[in-house]
């Protein structure tokens, strides 16, 4: 295992970690949430489905890997498991994740920033990578794909994306909120607003995504919907008693794309092209 490095610097450099150490105690809390832990989820059923096997023998790459939630999940069916951050306060959320799944052995963490993928590992090193929820916060998602295509080893590497979608966001805007001058404002918007953390989140349409995707060389296996309906139930519905109710529905609807096209999230699993 790598150990993580802390890093004393000056006041300024303190006062950011203290910045980004709330934002990782707030997604932590937000993966807590109904709706943070179905995110999580139906995107680890939808990652399990196309995991190469034997299993024991993988290493995956989670970049931008938050407080460790999936790779720790990862780690516990026998992957080598490398998480890449740029925040060391959620890098030693992940650490402690991993220390009390008892799976420390089989993750190494890595200080560094998804922008500087192409540096930080040799070509064809891991059998899985995962890029979920950091495209929207990147300026060049293209570079990152292409990067992680490089990284992939093998013709059963998979990468796993996740990201925002357009058209969840204007039925976000339509439905839960009610605001119909966002609504139409979102049906051609680029950028969203993000709540958790504040400022902009990019928005992607299926057409940008599988651009994107092809520019690098990966060609789509899969693509599933995330959250299509459960944002939107009344409020009669216990999001909590219901979960295991909403979670199969959710299932059904994310595999359909007629469906899956007004997600929240889109999520893609894709493979190198002629590897």
């Amino acid at each position: 295992m790598i150990l993580l490095e802390r890093r004393i610097g000056n006041m300024r450099v303190n006062l950011d970690s203290e910045r980004f150490r709330s934002g990782a105690e707030r997604y932590a809390a937000y993966l807590e949430t109904r709706e943070g832990r179905l995110r999580l989820d139906l995107g680890f059923a939808n990652l399990q489905e196309f995991l190469p096997q034997p299993m024991e023998s993988l290493r995956a790459l989670d970049l931008g890997c938050g407080t460790g939630a999936v790779a720790v999940r990862l780690a516990k069916l026998g992957l080598h498991v490398t998480m890449l951050d740029s925040s060391l306060p959620m890098l030693e959320f992940a650490e402690s994740a991993a220390r009390e799944a008892g799976v420390i052995d089989k993750i190494e963490l890595k200080h560094g920033d998804v922008v500087h993928l192409a540096n930080l590992f040799p070509a064809e090193f891991f059998d899985v990578a995962l890029c979920h929820n950091v495209l929207e916060y990147v300026d060049d998602a293209g570079a990152v794909f292409r990067a992680a295509a490089r990284l992939l080893r093998g013709s059963s590497a998979i990468l796993s994306v996740m990201v925002r979608s357009q058209a969840g966001e204007v039925l976000r805007a339509a439905i839960r909120d009610g605001d119909l001058a966002a609504a139409e404002r979102d049906l051609t918007a680029e950028w969203g607003h993000e709540s958790l953390y504040g400022g902009s989140v990019r928005l992607f349409t299926p057409d940008s995504l599988h651009a994107m995707l092809t520019a690098a060389s990966l060609a789509v296996t899969t693509e599933r919907g995330v959250r299509v309906m459960s944002d939107y139930l009344p409020a009669r519905v216990s999001r909590g008693d219901d979960y295991e109710r909403i979670f199969e529905l959710e299932r059904k609807l994310g595999v359909r794309p007629e469906f899956a096209a007004v997600a929240r999230y889109t999520h893609c699993l894709a493979h190198r092209v002629g590897s």
